[in-house]
């Protein structure tokens, strides 16, 4: 009888930890010129990715992930572990067109400064996860980009 409880006492803690968190999950990830605050609320993954400086810019979304021409990358935000996908990403900014005139390209930014992507997600599991991606340029200056960066949320501190 003791063996039988015991099993089944492991069996119920270990299940415990299958099940997703419950409350908001957050995380702030800074790197490249730009802080990411994530946050995951009532079934969307938002992410604002803020730019350190003044005059500094973000490519759109919609741009391929090798830029064109080699040119940028895009401001992206996909589900990690724990996550899925209910829907696509939006953003709260529209891109502008901005004319490389060295090498007379059109490249999709938004507007300098912050702009914030959000997908719809589900999640389960005991760990969540957000992918990101980003590059910021000046009309001066590119920072390095940064793509694929996996950030796990936690829950978010009570104040």
């Amino acid at each position: 009888m003791r063996r039988w409880l015991a099993a089944g006492c492991v069996a119920l803690v270990a299940g415990c930890g299958a099940h997703a968190p419950t409350g908001d999950l957050t995380a702030k990830y800074q790197e490249a010129g730009v802080t990411v605050s994530l946050l995951l609320h009532d079934g969307k993954l938002t992410a604002t990715y803020r730019p350190d400086r003044p005059g500094f810019h973000l490519y759109s979304a919609d741009l391929p992930a090798t830029g064109i021409d080699g040119l940028g990358r895009p401001t992206a935000l996909k589900p990690g572990e724990g996550l899925t996908a209910t829907g696509t990403a939006t953003a709260d900014q529209s891109p502008v067109t901005l004319h490389e005139t060295e090498l007379d390209v059109d490249l999709p930014v938004y507007p300098d400064g912050p702009v914030t992507l959000t997908i719809p997600v589900t999640a389960s599991g005991p760990r969540i996860e957000a992918v990101i991606g980003y590059a910021a340029c000046s009309p001066t200056q590119c920072l390095m980009p940064v793509s694929d960066k996996t950030i796990p949320l936690s829950p978010a501190s009570r104040a």
